[in-house]
């Protein structure tokens, strides 16, 4: 029993040494990005075998690690204000594809640092590649994963096609006498109650500016007719210097409520200088009653000053590739010098049924085991993953003071037992006295 109890203290001795490795380990990744704390489990161990019986008479053998476990539980969100730095808030895993130690596989991680390399692929520190959701051309995104890769090349100009304009027209203005004061494209400030200017784009990706002139009918109530104008010098058949209409104008009908009850005319071609000829363009000017909206949408007629609340237009300037940056839904977008932000990729997010069965692969990095099941990809905020939080990083979990409390804990129980082994070879020794 004194060799028993011997060895029992020496079991002791290595289980406080393994969970000082333990504890060792989260104190010096206390300032690793996405790291995950452990613990060392003890387990008793018996001094026969179960098959033999259950005596409550018969003492331990002393105790083992039985098992390390992780601890995912959220870490500190850090902003850092870099585009590409990602972090995940809740259940979940940026996949990296590469080789690490010589094994060429998917590995996933909680640290979102990432950068674009020379080929222009989205990679973690370590050269690993980011895996997403390809963008298709229609603004959706791939079935399946692949590497988050940038179109490095510039983004080539896109022709305006469509103009909205919130606006209201003052109720209270007078209607302008057709006989006395008719419309002059020459003179439209003279000849019309407001007026507003947007900068639309051509084929190659000229801008050019366009004036839309309100004026308030005096022979049907509540009426407004609009004309487009453009410089002279940028149309096909324009004179320099000149005003040049586009089309033949066209009419708002309001409701006595102010609601946009009819619209016309807001389909318009433009043939631009050198550009490719028929440009058409669709003004919305809100969605009118007659065509099945609320007619408030838009532009309307109440009483008070006239004024444009918003107004945007969907072409741009070819522009060249700046960078990428990561929205708070996981989606990469790729920047561009004429201030385009273009959808790249959606982040892919792993999902284990059982996080604590992953293998640390090192570099702050997990793979895959038969114990934590098979990884399900999905985007962040789906199917219970976590959010992303865009130009920020996840921290070390590490409590440092519950670490050092651990400290203290450990070197107790390793003095303890050593006290066990001098105390048991004491015995031994009054043993051995006793032949003497």
């Amino acid at each position: 029993m004194v060799l028993r109890a011997m060895y029992s203290g020496v079991s002791g001795l290595r289980a406080e040494g393994e969970a000082l490795g333990v504890v060792g380990d989260n104190i010096a990744n206390v300032n690793t990005t996405g790291f995950k704390a452990q613990r060392a489990l003890f387990q008793d161990v018996l001094g026969h075998s179960i098959l033999a019986g259950t005596s409550s008479s018969l003492p331990g053998s002393g105790v083992r690690v039985g098992d390390i476990q992780q601890m995912f539980t959220q870490g500190t969100l850090q902003n850092t204000g870099v585009s590409t730095d990602v972090a995940l808030n809740g259940d979940g895993f940026f996949v990296v594809k590469g080789t690490v130690d010589g094994l060429s596989s998917n590995f996933y991680t909680r640290a979102g640092t990432f950068t674009i390399d020379n080929n222009g692929t989205l990679v973690n520190p370590g050269g690993l590649k980011v895996q997403g959701y390809a963008a298709n051309g229609d603004g959706t995104f791939a079935a399946s994963v692949s590497d988050v890769q940038a179109p490095t090349a510039a983004l080539p100009a896109r022709a305006t096609q469509d103009i909205e304009v919130t606006a209201n027209l003052d109720a209270a203005d007078a209607a302008i006498d057709t006989a006395l004061n008719p419309w002059d494209a020459q003179d439209p400030a003279n000849t019309a109650n407001f007026s507003t200017t947007m900068t639309v784009y051509d084929s190659l990706g000229n801008g050019h500016t366009l004036d839309v002139y309100f004026r308030k009918s005096d022979t049907v109530d509540n009426t407004w007719d609009y004309h487009v104008l453009a410089d002279g010098d940028d149309v096909v058949g324009g004179t320099p210097g000149q005003n040049f209409e586009i089309g033949t104008g066209g009419q708002m009908q309001f409701t006595t409520n102010g609601a946009l009850n009819t619209v016309s005319g807001n389909d318009i071609t433009i043939d631009f200088n050198g550009a490719t000829a028929g440009q058409a363009i669709h003004l919305n000017l809100g969605t009118a009653i007659a065509d099945g909206g609320t007619g408030l949408d838009g532009t309307t007629q109440f009483a008070g000053q006239s004024n444009v609340s918003s107004q945007s237009q969907d072409g741009y300037a070819s522009g060249d590739f700046s960078g990428v940056a990561i929205d708070g839904t996981g989606v990469v977008q790729g920047l561009y010098t004429n201030g385009q932000k273009i959808a790249m990729a959606q982040l892919a997010i792993a999902k284990f049924r059982s996080n604590d069965g992953l293998g640390r692969a090192g570099q702050n990095l997990w793979i895959e085991t038969r114990d934590s099941g098979t990884a399900a990809m999905g985007t962040a905020g789906s199917g219970g993953r976590g959010a992303t939080s865009s130009g920020a990083l996840e921290g070390s979990n590490v409590d440092l003071a519950e670490e050092f409390v651990g400290l203290i804990q450990h070197q107790r129980s390793f003095s303890a037992n050593s006290k066990t082994i001098t105390t048991a070879d004491e015995m031994l020794q009054e043993l051995i006295n006793i032949k003497r």
